[in-house]
């Protein structure tokens, strides 16, 4: 199992929570619709090189885009 280093966890936290605040769903429910996907870990800690880069905004965007992809194809769009 990868361990990931601390700064990857709170760019993760903070991710969640400012997409989930977007969404005006809790950070809880968001997680949940992630890991469903598995996106907490493939999206957000395997592209932490990349997102943690971008603006909060554009995290957001990033996240709220391959959410909704993944919806769409498991046929769970919300």
């Amino acid at each position: 199992m990868k361990t990931y280093t601390l700064p990857q966890t709170q760019f993760v936290t903070l991710a969640i929570g400012a997409t989930a605040q977007r969404m005006g769903i809790t950070a809880t429910e968001l997680h949940n619709r992630l890991k469903r996907h598995g996106l907490v870990r493939r999206l957000l800690l395997d592209c932490y090189d990349t997102l943690h880069a971008e603006s909060i905004d554009g995290v957001v965007w990033n996240v709220q885009e391959a959410l909704k992809n993944w919806d769409a194809k498991e046929g769970g769009a919300r």
